[in-house]
């Protein structure tokens, strides 16, 4: 997916992320979408298991 990305592609990436958020507010906003993935990895994972219960018999 990401094959055609190199270290300058990288580098113009995070000098916009700078400048459209600025320093300070960069890091609240990456720790925003860390903690925005692990409540979506959970829900997908709960997904996961009610369905594997419903296919295994049980009634959900």
């Amino acid at each position: 997916m990401f094959d055609g990305i190199r270290a300058p592609e990288v580098l113009i990436l995070l000098l916009l992320l700078v400048v459209l958020f600025g320093g300070k507010r960069l890091p609240e906003a990456a720790r925003g979408l860390g903690r925005s993935l692990r409540i979506f990895k959970a829900e997908l994972k709960s997904d996961e298991q009610d369905k594997t219960k419903t296919e295994d018999g049980d009634v959900k």
